[in-house]
């Protein structure tokens, strides 16, 4: 049978897509210094639409507002399809009310977006489009939701949607992992300026010296749901949870109950790592200790306290803090995970955040003592963004095991640097 010449161009385009591929997509990630949020940038649908997407952890999908969105390979994702059932659908939009578009068809799978800043859930549709990287990689039929206008309240500037790298069968790794044939993994590098870098399906970060270093734990499980948004009863969590085992400053432990650190019967516990909130949010009986160190261990290094600047508690003068290629000399914090002295260190670089001229103060913020958080089980440790700048994070959900860095500061690197 003769190819027209279009089919060829199709057939080179494919395989010269599925060529570069091999290595994995790779997506630029910005830093907003207004909200202190990371986003991304990919193009969608035959027009190549860029969309700027905040990137979040616990989020099932991809969503953006589709107001200005004209595709034509866009597809809506039927009710009751299997396609429907993948995506957990939530209900149908049987007939929208206006001219048919991305986000307003008939008989669409419905889908419930979630943006923490709002305080509603908006109904959403499902469809799928193609989705294309600067890196000549196009991932076909990619599954998403639309939303309505005005949703990216409390997003970063110029964003008008979410990338969820939870997991779920829609995220983006899986989807890349399952249309591309590559495995279930991603990574992260969160830069605290210029460009770093959202590695999917493997990605050149396993070609980075830095990835000879990196340090190995689990990823677990918590059986009861987390959230965003809707959690399906019975169903585990979607986040991603690590086992902290203590906590110490400057090498000494933190006398805390182990209890806080796991996770009980229902769901209330654990250490979780999340990328939509700026620094990291400890229970009270976690915090409090945690402060009372490092004061005690900074004013043995001559430190000096002074008066606090919310949210922080523990705050202290710039001018008695020397520097050092990891950032302020400050006591040294570390989380204690399984294995023999295996440990995420955090240094001054993530550790204090400079709120002005004068004053220095721990990024660390009181989360309160409550067993629930809204309608979900609380986390006794959510590990935020601030956190993880400037440190490279795999997630590896094939052998469900999270490779990290610590500060990339130590090998005189970071994440715009790699």
């Amino acid at each position: 049978m003769a190819f027209s010449f279009n089919s060829f161009v199709l057939f080179f385009a494919i395989l010269l897509s599925t060529s570069y591929a091999q290595n994995g997509l790779i997506l630029p990630i910005r830093k907003d210094t207004n909200t202190l949020q990371h986003y991304t940038s990919i193009l969608m649908g035959s027009n190549r639409a860029t969309v700027n997407a905040v990137i979040d952890l616990s989020e099932r999908f991809l969503w953006f507002e589709c107001d200005n969105y004209t595709s034509s390979t866009y597809a809506p994702i039927p009710c009751n399809s299997q396609k429907c059932e993948i995506a957990k659908g939530s209900g149908c939009l049987v007939e929208c009310q206006g001219p048919q578009r991305p986000g307003c068809t008939n008989n669409t799978c419905g889908a419930s977006p979630f943006n923490p800043f709002e305080s509603f859930i908006p109904s959403g549709t499902s469809g799928e489009d193609t989705l294309y990287s600067n890196d000549h990689i196009q991932v076909p039929q990619f599954s998403f939701a639309c939303t309505v206008s005005d949703y990216s309240k409390g997003l970063a500037s110029g964003t008008t949607g979410i990338l969820g790298l939870a997991r779920t069968q829609i995220s983006l790794h899986k989807q890349v992992a399952n249309k591309l044939n590559l495995p279930d993994k991603f990574s992260l590098c969160l830069p605290s300026s210029g460009l770093g870098k959202l590695y999917v399906g493997g990605g050149s970060s396993s070609k980075s010296d830095v990835s000879k270093s990196l340090i190995t734990t689990p990823l677990i499980i918590n059986p009861v749901g987390t959230g965003p948004a809707i959690s399906v009863q019975g169903e585990p969590s979607d986040e991603y949870f690590i086992n902290v085992k203590s906590i110490r400053v400057q090498g000494e432990p933190l006398s805390v109950k182990s209890s806080y650190f796991n996770i009980d019967k229902d769901g209330v516990g654990g250490n979780k790592i999340n990328t939509m909130i700026n620094f990291t949010t400890l229970h009270s009986s976690i915090y409090k200790p945690l402060t009372r160190a490092f004061v005690k261990a900074a004013s043995d290094m001559k430190i000096k306290s002074v008066d606090a600047v919310a949210p922080f508690r523990a705050c202290f003068s710039s001018s008695t803090i020397s520097k050092t290629s990891t950032g302020p000399s400050v006591p040294i914090i570390e989380l204690v995970l399984p294995g023999n002295d295996v440990s995420w260190k955090i240094y001054g670089a993530n550790s204090m955040f400079q709120v002005n001229k004068n004053v220095i103060c721990l990024a660390f913020v009181d989360g309160g003592s409550s067993r629930r958080t809204s309608i979900f089980p609380s986390t006794s440790i959510v590990i935020g963004t601030y956190q993880l700048e400037d440190n490279l994070l795999e997630f590896d959900l094939v052998s469900s095991q999270l490779r990290f860095s610590s500060s990339l500061l130590v090998q005189n690197k970071t994440c715009s640097r790699l």
